[in-house]
């Protein structure tokens, strides 16, 4: 209930603006390797489920670029030419002559080809029956307190002095992981979302991203589900309590009114947040921790794009 379930149903690779600002932090191949990560995942996860079973739609992936973020169409070509090798086609293209017909407050509009949407609880659903078909069972509700490990086995200890014991493990559990794993650079990073009351003749469709990925919205069933805002108040949204930010909220709503639908009367019917696990690279932890405890955690906020294919990954390590 941390992620999978709490997050706005985006399956994205990266924006221009945020592809740019991983070049300053990170170098080019590990920027390229990580957008093919995002990649390889949401293919994995498309040909397990199947579109129809999640409702995977690709109704256009669009930034929205201010005055302040105008310099960045100058380097498109350089972030397609620098993907070239790992997608089909161009990634990026302008798209500024879609904007008037949107009704959103935007100078320039880019277009990302390899973007779309989905219902993240079918996802989740879908996933669950398929685990179920194959003779897996799924326990909740349980909290974990911690694990020991021998030369033999691992012993995960439970709330109410229950016990479990197996050859090996595998701890997934992302921004919660250094409750179970100490020594890791993770740190939580809670999300914060809202969906507005159903819009009467909303003008767009797809998912729409600005400020280097911090904000992200999309059309949801004739309503506008809007998400972000964490860089206001990093301090505050590293944790993992799931509460709202009476601050970031108030910023999503005027954001909606001021850029997403200016000059429209718009009700917010529902809100939640959701937490992500970052560290000091936006690369996600899929490795070894010890002879018999694996992990596959920090995702990056990337968890539907990268988590099939983290899982594959995973999967290889751990000794048959």
């Amino acid at each position: 209930m941390g992620a999978s379930t709490r997050n706005a149903g985006f399956a994205c690779i990266g924006s221009l603006t945020e592809i740019l600002d991983d070049l300053e932090h990170m170098p080019a191949d590990a920027v390229v390797q990580l957008v093919n990560l995002r990649r390889k995942g949401l293919q994995l996860l498309r040909s397990r489920i199947g579109d129809d079973r999640m409702d995977y739609r690709e109704n256009g992936s669009y930034e929205l670029i201010s005055d302040a973020e105008a310099p960045a169409l100058a380097r498109l070509d350089e972030v397609n030419e620098l993907l070239g090798g790992i997608l089909p086609g161009p990634a990026f293209s302008i798209a500024d002559g879609k904007l008037p017909g949107m009704g959103i407050v935007a100078k320039h509009l880019v277009q990302n080809n390899f973007e779309g949407e989905l219902n993240t609880g079918k996802m989740m659903r879908t996933l669950i029956d398929l685990a179920i078909e194959r003779g897996i069972e799924i326990k909740t509700g349980c909290e974990v307190k911690g694990m020991d490990e021998s030369p033999g086995s691992v012993t995960v200890h439970l709330q109410g002095g229950l016990s479990l014991t197996a050859d090996y493990v595998a701890v997934c559990t992302n921004a919660f992981t250094p409750a179970l794993v100490s020594g890791l650079d993770i740190s939580p990073g809670r999300g914060q979302v809202l969906v507005t009351a159903p819009v009467k003749g909303l003008p767009f469709k797809g998912i729409y991203h600005f400020d280097k990925g911090y904000y992200y919205f999309r059309e949801l069933q004739g309503r506008v589900l809007f998400g972000g805002g964490r860089n206001l108040d990093f301090e505050g949204e590293t944790t993992t309590e799931l509460q709202l930010n009476a601050r970031i909220q108030a910023d999503l709503e005027e954001k909606l009114r001021t850029i997403i639908l200016p000059g429209r009367d718009v009700t917010v019917e529902h809100r939640w947040s959701g937490i992500m696990a970052f560290g000091g690279t936006k690369q996600p932890v899929i490795r070894a921790h010890s002879d018999r405890i694996f992990l596959a955690v920090r995702m990056g906020g990337m968890g539907i794009a990268i988590g099939s294919e983290a899982g594959r990954m995973l999967a290889g390590l751990v000794p048959a």
